[in-house]
């Protein structure tokens, strides 16, 4: 078989800010921006990977989930449960020192971690963790 990851999605209260962060502070590209006010799913991706995205959601726009679904994801998009990623760099003091230079949270400094990898990770503006890993 010959699979590729395409699109992993990340929820999002509040598309400008989430775009901003994910194009401006991150240096993404929108592939694509769909929809109206909180109502928007943007697809974001690094410039060099054109097969590789990430796609902004509304969390709770699925007709089938119910009222307490919905309550439940709030909270655990406001308590930074909800949504994660992984990216990797080859340069983590540099994106760190970028991103925390944005005011993005920092939820851990560059550490060497006792598994072998060093990483360190931020919340977005929706809560969700977003972890770099530094590749060697």
């Amino acid at each position: 078989m010959d699979i590729t990851i395409h699109t992993t999605v990340l929820p999002h209260d509040d598309p400008d800010a989430s775009l901003a962060f994910y194009r401006d502070v991150l240096g993404f590209e929108v592939r694509s921006d769909v929809g109206q006010g909180r109502m928007r799913w943007i697809t974001v991706g690094p410039v060099n990977q054109p097969g590789t995205s990430i796609l902004l959601a509304p969390p709770a726009a699925d007709p089938g989930i119910t009222d307490a679904e919905r309550r439940t994801i709030q909270e655990m998009m406001a308590k930074g449960t909800y949504g994660w990623i992984l990216l990797a760099t080859k340069d983590l003091n540099g994106v760190f020192d970028q991103v925390q230079a944005a005011d993005a949270e920092v939820v851990q400094e560059p550490t060497e971690q006792p598994y072998g990898i060093r990483d360190c990770a931020f919340r977005d503006p929706a809560g969700n963790l977003v972890r770099f890993q530094e590749l060697r």
